[in-house]
């Protein structure tokens, strides 16, 4: 496999203030391959399917959100979540290598709300839990709002430390910014972060719902060895609007 040209594994300098900052914790990366043409439909104007090799790929990723706050100052209780999102692999005509989500439980109404109808970002509500104990992390999420009782359950085994990630490993996780629709007009999010301290797991468990929610039809486990990390701190510049 090789990375496109325009890929870069550590990230660009933000252009401008930082809007927002949060640290993502004890992240477990998901991953299934998928036809770029079955996906194509559910990007944002202006935007394509990110692919390697001829393939793109669909994530699930379970989390736990710390610290967010408006300009990298955290906000007490609200700023703190489990979180789990469905999301794609998008590139668009300058080279902006990102994600589009599908969609994102999280376990604060409030945060859902100002996310969903400020930003157009489509979170859900839901009753989360994360667990860990030695090196298994148990991720538990059961949907209360928009569509109450859409399930997803991970348990994953934390493996040995990923010294030089591979070029697919670089492809799903080094994502520099957000494709998503803002007020009509597609529109770009961008992110920084130090890069990933990875590890190699093991799906002991999954049980989802939320990818078959997005209108996506999957393998019951993953095709693609799945990831693990500690986590970042990630701090986020003004959205730019996709000419």
């Amino acid at each position: 496999m090789t990375l496109p040209d325009t890929f870069t594994v550590e990230a660009p300098a933000l252009d401008g203030p930082v809007v927002f900052g949060q640290q993502w914790r004890d992240l477990a990366f998901l991953h299934w391959s998928i036809d770029p043409d079955l996906v194509a439909g559910l990007l944002p104007r202006g935007v394509r399917p990110d692919v390697l090799d001829g393939r793109t790929y669909v994530g699930l990723i379970p989390f736990h959100m710390r610290k967010a706050g408006l300009a990298d100052h955290p906000t007490p209780y609200l700023g703190d979540f489990p979180e789990t999102n469905v999301r794609l692999y998008s590139v668009d005509d300058q080279g902006r290598h990102g994600v589009v989500f599908l969609s994102l439980e999280s376990a604060r109404l409030f945060t859902t709300l100002c996310a969903r109808y400020g930003y157009r970002i489509p979170y859900t509500w839901s009753r989360m839990r994360i667990g860990r104990r030695g090196t298994r992390m148990r991720y538990l999420s059961r949907q209360r709002w928009p569509h109450p009782g859409l399930r997803s359950a991970v348990t994953v085994d934390i493996g040995e430390p990923i010294v030089e990630p591979s070029d697919l490993e670089h492809f799903l996780t080094a994502r520099w910014g957000l494709h998503s629709t803002l007020g009509g007009r597609p529109v770009w999010h961008p992110n920084w972060h130090a890069p990933w301290e990875l590890h190699r797991a093991n799906v002991i468990d999954l049980d989802d719902d939320l990818i078959g929610a997005a209108g996506l039809d999957v393998s019951p486990f993953p095709d693609v060895p799945t990831l693990w990390s500690g986590g970042v701190h990630t701090v986020f510049g003004p959205p730019q609007f996709i000419r």
